[in-house]
């Protein structure tokens, strides 16, 4: 269950880097309010996760998947660079991620 909620987490984290972009430096309400509650879950999940998960572990896979969520987002919707240095380095934090959690016994 740890497992799931560290997942859930980080993709609140995408939502909250990804809703970033869209505050205007947050001066526009709906997307600040919408980020700012993307945080609260984002870290309550987080901290659920951290219970069973140790804390090396559980931050550096929630803040990997949040890496690898908003990179992906900005490629496909932001038409940002999808070059193969950069998608090599995703793929990277890809296996870092997966190699933490296979390493971790849990």
């Amino acid at each position: 269950m740890a497992w799931i909620l560290l997942g859930l987490a980080g993709l609140f984290e995408v939502g909250w880097a990804v809703g970033l972009k869209y505050t205007d430096g947050f001066t526009r309400v709906w997307p600040t309010a919408l980020t700012a509650a993307s945080m609260i879950v984002s870290l309550v999940l987080l901290g659920l996760a951290l219970r069973t998960i140790p804390l090396g572990t559980g931050y550096a896979i929630w803040t990997g998947i949040g890496t690898l969520g908003t990179v992906i987002f900005g490629i496909l919707f932001l038409a940002e660079p999808a070059t193969a240095a950069r998608l090599g380095c995703v793929a990277l934090i890809l296996a870092g991620i997966v190699g933490l959690k296979l390493v971790s016994g849990a």
